[in-house]
């Protein structure tokens, strides 16, 4: 896979459908999101990971001051589609001249590398692309297998995963994900981490779920379809697939949703 040109291929489906979309349609997949919302968030977000790549950002503070300096939302798609272009090109030109291994900052903390950038940024291209089809009430175009795959695995290993380091883990039940097109499997525990926040005080109990190691229990649950919509499924974009079993603990894990 050249992640690259599925950035830049993804991203430019993206503009594409939204430049012509009624600007106040609402996002069915990130509601919180309209048409104009949606196609800006991509472009913020395009424009902050350049920048933490360019200007070699290696903290928190400094990806804070980053994300703090962005410019207000124009009022009007037709503003953002240039800017959107450009942020894409920037990001893209340093994804390529940068290696997988060099440090960078991220805000997954067991990975803080341009490759989690690279990865994180095919699966953000793609998932929003679909995102703006199914705003506009347009067929939603295929993924690559290969791509949906690394959706699949980044969902599993990261978007589930994040919990703080002061928060206990508790596993419920083991999942098991099926792609019989491609033979992919996925097995999965999942439950919640639960704790009090030392700063906030605050009481929290969330859903979570790891990919299962060795001695993993049997899997209760079993959820199969081909690749493309099991990846769209487990990142809460209107995937198709067949579940089995005992499904409460990964119905909670899913209401939480993917921006």
């Amino acid at each position: 896979m050249n992640h690259e040109d599925v950035i830049v291929a993804e991203a430019a489906r993206f503009a594409d459908v939204l430049a012509t979309a009624d600007p106040h349609a609402q996002c069915p997949t990130c509601p919180e999101w309209n048409s104009a919302d949606l196609l800006w968030h991509l472009t913020t977000v395009h424009r902050f990971w350049a920048a933490v790549l360019e200007q070699d950002l290696r903290t928190d503070e400094q990806a804070e001051a980053v994300e703090s300096g962005e410019e207000q939302q124009p009022s009007a798609i037709s503003a953002m589609l240039p800017e959107r272009s450009a942020a894409t090109e920037t990001l893209v030109d340093q994804l390529r001249r940068l290696g997988d291994d060099q440090p960078r900052w991220t805000w997954w903390e067991p990975e803080q590398t341009v490759g989690f950038t690279r990865r994180m940024q095919v699966c953000e291209a793609t998932m929003h692309r679909i995102d703006a089809e199914l705003t506009a009430r347009v067929d939603a175009g295929p993924i690559d297998d290969e791509v949906a795959t690394l959706c699949l695995d980044h969902c599993v290993d990261v978007m589930w995963g994040w919990m703080p380091d002061w928060a206990t883990w508790q596993a419920e039940t083991v999942a098991e994900l099926l792609a019989p097109d491609t033979g992919g499997r996925w097995l999965v525990e999942v439950g919640h981490w639960f704790g009090t926040g030392p700063e906030s005080g605050r009481e929290f109990d969330v859903p979570r779920a790891v990919r299962a190691g060795a001695g993993a229990a049997a899997p209760t649950v079993r959820v199969t379809a081909p690749v493309e919509q099991l990846a769209r499924w487990a990142w809460r974009r209107q995937g198709e697939a067949e579940v089995t079993g005992d499904t409460a603990a990964l119905d909670a894990l899913l209401a939480q949703g993917i921006q």
